[in-house]
């Protein structure tokens, strides 16, 4: 029978002071939660395989398959706003890398699988709770067509974790195109080591972006490349009411995917200052502050790059400069393109307007953010507002005149069956498959939420349960890391 992974490392073959190589730290008794047999099948994994006890070794950290090469990678960030020279992986273990049939390399990593080199102290585990949120939001984000980490598998441990109180522990399998950090790139400009930084360019272009390789300054490109991937993916972050709680320089990839759903949360009611992370407490990563985040990060990343890009520093700034002043042009067009697809539109000045002013409706009017998107749809052919009030017939009376200018009915609505999701994962039912799988060590309703989120646009789930916004007295107002 041939190996159920075969993996083919590349990370582990750079200099020693990349990462730490990494022992097992293995738990009592572990059990399998859920396996992805999608994604197994994207990677080559056998889908049988992933079901049994061995299998569940594995995703625990107990077990080693052949050609695994287990080590904890090292980097820095600006957490918060304040730097932070050394960080790494405190709770995760990168098993080794997969390179499927077509040629793509992705990682496979282990999350609260025990203390690592780069714990600063901490246990390395995690709680269940995260682990179960991860793979709900990550899982739900690659349905909405979102760049993201995702799960290949989770299971419980056996074992207690204990934060504010007792918890039971698990580990999450997550699965990345790489996890290159800007806290990568910013550890070796902070240690002020040229060449491992001018290694780490190098392996990242090779990687991901071969094509750079042709040109006359490829770290310039380089550069360009992550700051056009970012502002695509926070435009789409945008459109979803979605908030990741922590974008810290470490919790940000190279490749532009979504990584490290800690407190991470979809909006209810829409508010632009909405907070959910219980450790953001000035808001520095509230709903509208996160592309003006993603720009002072991508602003970091160019910093940590300066010596790859000129020899003379001050060419090197203004380089730097340069590329960052496209950014919010960039995120512009994302953002206008998503925006008019959720009105129904082709991007324009008037259909940037129409979205502005419909998200202060929201705000005004305190509604839902995805719901009164997704029912948008229903009124192509009336001019029936949201609520009968003068400032959203105005405002009906206005799209109607833009939809009618721009394109036909039949178009438009399927343009925004493809923008506007029916279900998002909603935190209240975050919470209860949470607490069931606390309380009772069931996960029914993990399962079909996870069934529910993976079928975002589906009608026939507009009705559903898993559509509806939370009750009064389910409304969640914190989320939470779990470190």
């Amino acid at each position: 029978m041939s190996a159920p992974i075969t993996f083919d490392n590349s990370y582990g073959q750079l200099p020693a002071n990349f990462y730490t190589r990494q022992a097992l730290q293995p738990v009592t008794k572990p059990s399998l939660i859920k396996v992805n047999l999608d994604l197994a099948h994207q990677l080559g994994v056998d889908p049988t395989w992933l079901q049994t006890k061995d299998a569940t070794q594995v995703f625990a950290g107990n077990a080693l398959l052949p050609g695994a090469d287990p080590l904890a990678t090292v980097y820095a960030g600006f957490q918060f706003g304040n730097w932070n020279p050394q960080l790494g992986d405190g709770r995760a273990l990168l098993l080794g890398e997969v390179l499927t049939d077509t040629g793509q390399r992705f990682d496979l990593q282990l999350k609260g699988s025990g203390p690592t080199h780069y714990s600063r102290g901490g246990d390395g585990r995690s709680p269940l709770g995260p682990v179960l949120r991860e793979y709900l939001v990550s899982e739900a984000m690659n349905a909405l067509g979102v760049p993201t980490t995702r799960a290949l598998a989770a299971v419980t441990t056996g074992e207690p974790v204990y934060r504010e109180q007792q918890e039971p522990g698990g580990v999450l399998t997550r699965v990345a195109s790489s996890h290159i950090r800007f806290g990568s790139f910013q550890y070796f400009s902070g240690e002020q080591d040229q060449a491992s930084l001018r290694r780490l360019a190098d392996y990242t272009i090779d990687r991901h972006y071969p094509d750079l390789q042709a040109s006359e300054q490829p770290y310039l490109a380089l550069l360009n490349q992550v700051i056009e991937q970012i502002a695509q993916l926070i435009a789409k972050w945008q459109c979803l009411g979605f908030i990741h709680g922590v974008m810290n320089t470490d919790n940000m990839l190279i490749t532009g995917e979504t990584v490290d759903y800690g407190p991470c949360a979809f909006m209810d009611t829409f508010k632009q200052a909405t907070v959910y992370s219980a450790i953001d407490q000035q808001g520095r990563y509230a709903y509208q502050n996160q592309p003006a985040i993603a720009h002072w990060n991508l602003m970091t990343l160019a910093q940590a790059l300066l010596p790859l890009l000129h020899d003379n520093e001050d060419v090197a700034i203004e380089q730097a400069k340069a590329a960052l002043q496209t950014f919010p042009d960039r995120f512009d067009d994302h953002y206008n393109a998503h925006s008019a697809d959720k009105l129904g539109l082709t991007p324009s000045k008037v259909s940037r307007a129409l979205f502005s002013e419909f998200l202060a409706l929201l705000e005004t009017h305190e509604l839902d953010f995805t719901n009164s998107f997704s029912g948008l749809a229903d009124r192509l052919e009336s001019k029936t507002p949201l609520l009968p009030t003068d400032d959203w017939q105005q405002w009906m009376a206005q799209w109607h005149a833009a939809l009618q200018d721009s394109q036909d009915k039949p178009a438009a609505r399927h343009r925004m069956q493809q923008a506007n999701p029916y279900v998002i994962p909603r935190n209240h039912l975050i919470e209860h498959a949470i607490q069931q799988a606390y309380s009772e060590g069931r996960f029914d309703q993990f399962d079909a939420l996870l069934e529910a989120v993976t079928r975002p646009f589906d009608p026939e789930l507009a009705r559903s349960r898993f559509a509806q916004a939370p009750a009064s007295d389910e409304i969640v107002k914190r989320t939470f890391c779990g470190t």
